[in-house]
């Protein structure tokens, strides 16, 4: 296998050049071959051929005497030459052009002129009325004229000579162009732009696969070592973040218990409610900043007994929360992170409506999820900002149990590790419809 791609070039400015070698190879080989198969195919004289042959008969007939002339114009009739005898004087009614003469004569004319030593009288472009004609002088008083027929009037010495090798040259470079195109370029871009869209940065392995061309190579590896850097620099701002997180709970727990001896009041109840808010959002940021779920192992999972479970156990807490959908789904997930997801999304569910609903559904390439709720919803504008960290909406804000802006970008981020995708949709007459699509591993 190695031997055979041995000789490929490596730079498509390489394979550039190989391909048009290859295809002035193929051309000199297989014009010629396609010539003469059109020759063996056409058997009627083109123009060109007609002049010789008028040429022939006319200095014969400059050397015969009249009655030689006849007998030898009608052995040529008989032979299926078509020639006539006319006076020279019928020549001041030749015409250039013909109102019956058709484009496509004109054009294939224009492209393969005659080239032949030969120039017939008045030239090769000679109408008699309207009928195409070939002339050649005889003596001063008689010229020798013949007909041509309208499928001859196609320069087929020329054309077939020519033509086919330009038609050859061009079909074999759009192919091998079209060929080249599609593998060494086309391929290779979908795949780095299919690898940039499921790119997982917090795994090890490099994201592009480095083979291909030396220029596709070059930037698989570029784009490789853009992927380190970022990961180096997320690694380096979450290390920071999860420091600092850490390092707020001492100062907190010591304002927790001063604050717990002071008298009984407001002020005091006050004071905790917001130590505890501070607590509450520091143990989100830490969750969130973990990235546990990147490095749970997938598993075998009954996708719908835990969905069924998360449902039930917001149930048991006086939730209105209903689930429909299959009792046992069996899919390759991360059975915790699935889990953090699934509740997140029920407890934003609960937190903004009355009621929910979610459905599991089985579909040919993977499974959906959906969950429904009648609360506000979101509007179109923030649909694209709720995925990003701490961004709440004004809806959001106004609720008694309003959280950090954590609860969605976690389940985009765990969706988005399992190679799904994740929609919000709005619910008529109002509220949110989320759907979760996770494919067949």
């Amino acid at each position: 296998m190695r031997l055979r791609w041995l000789f490929i070039p490596k730079t498509i400015y390489a394979q550039i050049v190989a391909i048009v070698v290859l295809a002035i190879l193929i051309v000199v080989t297989a014009a010629p071959i396609v010539e003469r198969w059109l020759r063996d195919d056409y058997h009627n004289p083109d123009i060109e051929q007609l002049a010789d042959r008028l040429q022939a008969v006319a200095s014969i007939l400059a050397a015969a005497t009249r009655n030689e002339r006849e007998t030898v114009v009608d052995a040529a009739r008989r032979s299926g030459w078509d020639m006539t005898l006319e006076p020279l004087s019928l020549s001041t009614q030749f015409a250039v052009a013909s109102a019956e003469e058709r484009l496509s004569d004109r054009i294939i004319e224009w492209l393969f002129p005659p080239d032949h030593w030969i120039v017939p009288l008045g030239g090769w472009r000679t109408f008699l009325g309207d009928q195409r004609v070939v002339a050649m002088q005889i003596d001063e008083t008689s010229m020798l004229v013949s007909s041509v027929a309208t499928n001859d009037i196609l320069l087929i010495t020329d054309f077939i000579g020519q033509g086919t090798y330009y038609v050859v040259a061009i079909l074999t470079l759009v192919f091998l162009f079209s060929s080249f195109a599609v593998w060494s370029i086309l391929l290779p871009l979908r795949r780095i732009a299919h690898a940039a869209v499921n790119a997982d940065i917090s795994d090890g392995a490099p994201i592009f696969e480095e083979r291909g061309g030396t220029e596709i190579v070059v930037v698989a590896k570029a784009l490789n070592s853009m992927r380190n850097r970022i990961s180096v620099m997320m690694e380096s701002r979450t290390r920071m973040l999860r420091g600092i997180s850490h390092d707020l709970r001492t100062p907190l727990t010591r304002l927790r218990m001063r604050a717990e001896d002071l008298p009984e009041g407001a002020s005091r109840d006050a004071m905790l409610s917001d130590i505890e808010r501070l607590e509450s959002l520091l143990s989100e940021s830490l969750d969130y900043l973990r990235d546990n779920h990147r490095h749970e192992s997938v598993e075998r999972t009954d996708i719908g007994s835990l969905v069924q479970t998360v449902c039930n156990e917001f149930a048991d807490v006086g939730f209105r929360i209903v689930y429909q959908g299959p009792n046992r789904l069996i899919v390759d997930c991360r059975p915790l992170a699935m889990t953090r997801a699934i509740t997140n999304l029920c407890d934003n569910a609960t937190k903004f409506g009355v009621s929910a609903l979610v459905e599991l559904h089985q579909e040919s390439d993977g499974v959906t999820i959906d969950v429904t709720d009648d609360g506000p919803g979101i509007s179109d504008a923030d649909k694209k900002r709720v995925l990003e960290p701490f961004f709440k909406t004004d809806s959001a804000r106004s609720g008694p149990n309003d959280g950090f802006g954590l609860g969605l970008p976690i389940v985009a981020e765990i969706v988005q590790a399992h190679g799904g995708r994740l929609q919000l949709f709005d619910r008529q007459p109002h509220g949110l419809h989320v759907r979760v699509e996770l494919p067949f591993r």
